[in-house]
């Protein structure tokens, strides 16, 4: 009983990562960059609207700006990339460590508490009913809203960027540009999601954005793996994304329940990530490889 009654908490909190997920999704899978800005993007969307919201600042304000937040990280990660040639990952590295300070900045302190009972917001761990309802709702919005987007020109374009980079430019493409615009979208989301988990736990934290990436990849690839038998139109691979973030969490409360200590669930993580990363490569590598030489010994 004890551990269907943490089951809402645990799909309230994989909601919001999962939005999460699909910024990561679509700096990994369409553009094809590992971005390390998400470990403090996401807290810097969760330090600026908690800081708003206590400041007394309408609530739907502060979501936006902390957006903006996010895609103004973004933006900083993608001229480091395009403008000064820094490699994709060392420049997610670089933004990251900037953020840190920017957040304490924002904050003031390690931590700000946001407390429900005083300030008004939209989902908290007081009703997880209504949490996950919200966050259903807010999901399916930016899933259509991101569906309309990449079917425009810009966003086709964009998609191309990341599928083949040379043939792009050779199409006249701006692929600096689109770079940079993905690394807004993606981190704008991800500071999206720190606004609302701050809201839901009830705080914002210097350090919760650590480990943000690991996530993010382990809803990505769980959601492909999963549910890769759907037809994969756009919409659906994102709707897969944010249920993997879903069922991570789920698997990640039940390993509590079951008594694992928790100073290992970040390398039981980080272990999950590794296996699904690299399950394309044994499979190609040491398991067709049989099969191929039965069938040209047939042949």
């Amino acid at each position: 009983m004890g551990l269907l009654g943490a089951m809402p908490g645990a799909i309230a909190q994989g909601l919001v990562w999962g939005i999460m997920a699909i910024g990561v999704y679509i700096t990994y899978k369409i553009l094809d960059i590992a971005d390390l800005t998400v470990d403090g993007s996401l807290c810097t969307g969760a330090a600026v609207c908690a800081m708003m919201a206590v400041s007394g600042v309408n609530i739907w304000i502060c979501i936006l700006c902390a957006l903006l937040a996010g895609m103004l990280a973004g933006l900083v990660t993608g001229l480091f990339h395009t403008v000064l040639g820094i490699p994709a990952i060392l420049s997610g590295i670089l933004t990251q460590l900037m953020l840190w300070s920017v957040n304490l900045k924002i904050m003031g302190k390690a931590n700000q508490v946001l407390p429900a009972r005083n300030v008004a917001v939209l989902l908290t761990q007081l009703s997880n009913g209504r949490a996950v309802l919200f966050l259903v709702i807010a999901l399916g919005v930016i899933i259509g809203i991101l569906y309309w987007f990449f079917g425009t020109e810009i966003g086709c374009s964009l998609r191309a960027t990341g599928c083949n980079l040379n043939m792009s430019r050779a199409q006249g493409i701006n692929t600096g540009l689109n770079k940079v615009l993905g690394l807004m979208i993606s981190n704008g989301l991800v500071a999206l999601s720190g606004a609302l988990l701050a809201q839901y736990q009830g705080f914002a934290d210097v350090n919760m954005g650590r480990g943000a990436i690991v996530i993010g990849l382990a809803a990505v690839i769980i959601g492909e793996a999963l549910f890769s038998f759907v037809a994969r139109n756009f919409a659906v691979r994102l709707m897969s994304v944010a249920l993997g973030s879903v069922i991570y969490f789920m698997v990640y409360q039940t390993v509590i329940f079951l008594g694992l200590d928790t100073d290992l669930l970040k390398m039981l993580s980080a272990l999950v990530v590794a296996v699904f990363l690299g399950t394309p490569y044994l499979k190609a590598n040491y398991f067709s490889a049989p099969r191929k030489k039965e069938e040209k010994d047939h042949a």
